[in-house]
């Protein structure tokens, strides 16, 4: 459990800016407090996405997944979204993927020109600017590691402006089960080059531990305290916790941290979700 990260919520009843009441509670049951009176019944994810959500993670994290889960979940609900496809290097698993369901959505895409050709160099050519201050969210998938997230400082001094007003999210994507991070320690030093490479600062991360199909709930749970490490050393809010969507929640993921989502990023020979057809 996360209860270092989420162990008092103050509530601001009249909107004067003092809190009215603190409860201090397990995360499950804090969270169910929260829904029942301030939102009601059904909601599932504490999170509230900024304007402009930067994903961005170390090869193999899984953050094309979450871009594309996430747009699809923000249209569900009757958002404007729009995903730039900001992948440079990985020619395999791209949003651009998805331009199909993302169009049957309402969700427009930008990717770089020759995204899903056979041509070996992409170029953009789009105004990320004037996507950033179009309606709507803007979701931008960054690529993997340091190499992809140096395209992503080219418009640093854009990007950082919207974060300096709040109305910008970077995610650091992590998945336990690569080889590469396998520890907290392992990650943030990815993490922190991402950072270095971007010229920007993550603000959230997204526990996005998984082996595709193959995902077990005690996967996830075996990762939930280095993920709690991870946050701790980086100093930084869990956004949240996925958990592919034929599998139950584990117990050891608090409620209020839990996304569910589908396994839409998949091998060719694999049978499509439901979810983007």
């Amino acid at each position: 459990m996360m209860r270092a990260l989420y162990e008092d919520y103050r509530f601001d009843a009249d909107g004067n800016g003092h809190s009215d009441f603190v409860l201090s509670m397990p995360p499950r049951l804090i969270f169910s407090v929260f829904c029942d009176i301030i939102m009601g019944k059904g909601c599932v994810w504490m999170y509230q996405p900024k304007k402009i959500i930067v994903v961005t993670g170390h090869f193999g994290s899984g953050k094309t997944n979450f871009s594309a889960s996430l747009a699809l979940a923000l249209a569900a609900q009757g958002k404007k979204v729009t995903v730039v496809d900001f992948d440079l290097v990985n020619p395999y698993f791209r949003t651009a993927d998805f331009a199909e369901a993302f169009a049957k959505r309402g969700i427009t895409l930008r990717a770089p020109d020759y995204a899903n050709t056979n041509v070996d160099i992409p170029s953009v050519q789009f105004d990320l600017g004037g996507l950033a201050a179009g309606e709507g969210h803007l979701i931008i998938d960054v690529g993997g590691d340091e190499d992809g997230a140096v395209a992503l400082g080219r418009y640093s001094h854009v990007l950082n402006s919207y974060a300096e007003t709040n109305e910008l999210d970077m995610l650091g994507v992590v998945s336990f089960r690569r080889y590469l991070t396998r520890s907290a320690e392992d990650a943030e030093i990815y993490l922190r080059g991402i950072e270095r490479a971007s010229r920007m600062k993550l603000t959230h991360l997204v526990n996005n531990t998984n082996l595709g199909m193959e995902t077990k709930p005690e996967m996830i749970a075996e990762s939930m305290p280095l993920f709690e490490a991870l946050c701790a050393n980086m100093g930084l809010p869990a956004a949240c916790v996925t958990v592919p969507d034929f599998i139950p929640v584990p117990d050891a993921v608090p409620d209020a941290l839990a996304m569910q989502v589908p396994v839409v990023v998949r091998l060719p020979w694999m049978p499509k979700s439901e979810a983007v057809q």
